[in-house]
């Protein structure tokens, strides 16, 4: 096995998706217990399925780089998506199945009426579950997904304290001068972000997975913000290179075993948890 791992390993592309896919990861495990915190988890799946609408869009009108039409209609729907949200008209949780759906539906409609490409189910396919996309990567995408994910710890490191603040008492937060609703814009703009780079890694339709797992998983074993944060970095980072190896090795589609060992970590940690409960008790 080992041998046969070293071997696959020579290749760029498999180097390419273990950087990009432990980089992924990372981000998502880190903004990601603030979503579930702030109980906008599913936010994540939204976003994904409004960038699943631009890329469609964008492999109609033949763009060579999708992200720079991808990336600027996700930002722009997530700011939307924060300003829906807070409507008392509509709540949060509306307007996420109401931009997610339409989006959706959307993007698979353009496909079919303008489709450019002899295998349109496999397309569809591949952007919904990131079967192969994630072996398919360029230098250039590499290294923009280097760049993007280093941009998102930096901010993640040096907010911390105001996204800390904003996630547990945005009340509190805004009567201290905090500018709460400045910094839910910034969050909602680096998760925009991370949901484009996660595209590549698992599909639309399993980012959330990304998002969330890991943070609940962190949450069985501490209570603390700061454990919680680091525990679901590391959880994610080591799910996702174990899923990318496993992938390969066993020629499985690649988002669908992050996913499934995520799923696996979440249930040893839930276990986990539950021993440690009733040994503190």
């Amino acid at each position: 096995m080992f041998g046969k791992l070293g071997l696959y390993l020579a290749y760029p592309f498999v180097r390419y998706a273990l950087i990009v896919g432990v980089l992924i990861a990372l981000c998502s495990s880190l903004f990601g217990v603030t979503l579930v915190l702030k109980r906008f988890s599913f936010i994540g799946d939204g976003l994904s399925h409004v960038a699943f609408g631009a890329m469609a869009i964008a492999a109609v009108l033949n763009l060579t780089n999708e992200m720079l039409l991808v990336l600027p209609v996700t930002i722009i729907s997530a700011i939307l998506l924060l300003r829906t949200g807070q409507n008392a008209k509509i709540k949060g949780d509306a307007a996420i199945a109401m931009i997610s759906v339409g989006a959706l539906a959307f993007g698979y409609l353009i496909m079919n009426i303008f489709s450019t490409s002899s295998n349109l189910s496999g397309d569809v396919c591949s952007t919904l579950f990131g079967s192969t996309s994630i072996l398919t990567l360029t230098q250039k995408e590499v290294w923009l997904s280097i760049v993007l994910s280093i941009a998102v710890v930096i901010i993640f490191i040096l907010f911390y304290n105001k996204i800390f603040a904003v996630t547990f008492d945005e009340n509190f937060s805004k009567a201290t001068g905090t500018n709460a609703n400045g910094y839910n814009l910034l969050i909602a703009i680096v998760i925009a972000v991370i949901i484009v780079l996660a595209m590549n890694l698992v599909g639309s339709l399993l980012i959330s997975a990304l998002v969330i797992f890991p943070a609940l998983s962190a949450m069985r074993l501490f209570r603390n913000f700061k454990s919680v944060t680091i525990c679901s970095a590391v959880l994610s980072v080591i799910c996702a290179f174990a899923g990318i190896l496993i992938s390969i090795l066993a020629g499985t589609p690649v988002g669908s075993t992050i996913v499934a060992v995520d799923v696996f970590a979440f249930a040893v940690c839930y276990a986990a948890g539950m021993i440690l409960g009733g040994v503190r008790k």
